[in-house]
């Protein structure tokens, strides 16, 4: 077995399901150390906590001092397997078969991380004297809230003034070929939980009550049926989503007081946070006029957009999966939320570039073995294109 294939095993067999790290990052920094990393655990929540705020791992390893500065950016923790019975191997036991490497976390994102760690070695041992620097940020803390990890080392590096030029995120990124498509941005997250209070009463007597779910209907139906932007060349437009509504007491004869409705936006760099909030509380004042229902939102920004023009690390990107693939890669903003969101409001550079996604969260996750290599190779090209002469 290869380098990349045993050390993604090692890592597959922990069950660092979020926020746990068990021994990945360990691992890890004991490898980067050994080729002049200088390697930093960093803990953030509290240990006593069981919920959001719990103690997150992080690893920040750097190799350097100097400018540029690259930085391999992913994440140890997994989701939850569900039920193991509905798996063909046990997911914390990474099996080999048909060519396919099997485990909860094959695709997203431990093998990204092997993939990252033996680029690295094969790169420092051809050119110790490279320029620039070299860092890998780990976090066990990207599955769940996302509040004691990547967020906060970002935090810490800048109040150090450590400044990350480019940042390439290991999610997978593909979608039929290894490297057919990286994530050049993503799109912002903006969620909100909507309360509409009324007046609970009988059925048969609607006059005496304030139903809160017809107040609501017309509001929401305006709400979904909303243009918000047309999207620009990178992005499509900006969608909106409910999720969730809840109303009701239990009984059919009782019209009940509250509705709760949850909803949320994924949008473009043609809108703003500020502007979907103003547009839909114009929506609800309009629709709310004279009644004598009350309305309230609740608002959680999960990220901004983010976009990263063609440039210099787009462009290492391309041609090291032109030199290893022979193919054109494609960029894109699709999908959900990445780590990224975190490093590029520091003015860094991010692209994301990993494996395949078609298993990811899935019974039966898995990761083409084959994949791993190339993978691996790419990312050492895109070293040498970023840090050689």
């Amino acid at each position: 077995m290869t380098d990349t294939l045993n050390l993604s095993i090692e890592l597959l067999k922990q069950p660092s399901i979020t926020p746990k790290d068990e021994n990945c990052q360990d691992m890890i920094a004991k490898r980067l150390e050994n080729i002049g990393f200088h390697s930093e655990l960093m803990y953030f929540g509290d240990k006593t906590d069981t919920g959001r705020n719990s103690e997150v791992k992080n690893l920040w390893a750097r190799r350097g001092d100097k400018a540029p500065l690259i930085c391999f950016l992913g994440h140890t923790d997994v989701v939850p397997v569900g039920d193991v019975s509905n798996w063909q191997f046990d997911p914390f036991t990474p099996t080999v078969d048909n060519g396919l490497l099997y485990a909860r976390g094959a695709s997203d994102m431990k093998t990204a991380i092997a993939c990252f760690t033996v680029a690295c070695e094969n790169f420092i041992k051809k050119h110790p004297n490279h320029n620039g620097s070299i860092a890998l940020l780990l976090t066990s803390d990207e599955e769940g809230p996302s509040i004691n990890g990547t967020v906060k080392v970002v935090e810490t590096l800048q109040n150090r003034n450590e400044k990350i030029d480019y940042c390439l995120v290991g999610e997978p990124s593909s979608t039929k070929i290894l490297g057919d498509v990286i994530k050049n941005g993503r799109r912002g997250s903006l969620g909100g939980i909507l309360t509409v209070t009324g007046k609970q009463g009988h059925v048969a007597y609607p006059h005496l009550a304030v139903n809160p779910i017809h107040e609501a209907s017309s509001a929401l139906a305006d709400l979904v049926n909303q243009t918000w932007d047309n999207g620009n060349e990178f992005f499509p437009p900006t969608t909106l989503q409910i999720s969730n509504i809840n109303a009701g007491t239990g009984a059919n004869n009782v019209i009940p007081n509250t509705l709760t409705a949850e909803f949320n936006f994924r949008f473009s760099t043609e809108t703003t946070e500020e502007g979907l909030k103003r547009k839909t509380h114009e929506i609800f004042d309009k629709n709310f006029e004279g009644s004598k229902a009350t309305y309230q939102i609740d608002w959680k920004l999960s990220g901004q957009p983010f976009l990263t023009e063609r440039g210099e690390l787009v462009t290492a990107c391309q041609n090291a999966i032109k030199t290893v693939m022979k193919i054109d890669t494609e960029l894109s903003t699709s999908g959900g939320t990445s780590d990224g969101r975190f490093v590029a409001p520091t003015g860094s550079q991010v692209v994301e570039l990993g494996v395949l996604n078609a298993t990811i969260h899935q019974v039966n996750e898995n990761v083409s073995v084959d994949d791993l290599e190339k993978l691996t190779l790419i990312y050492e090209k895109i070293l040498e294109n970023l840090l050689l002469d």
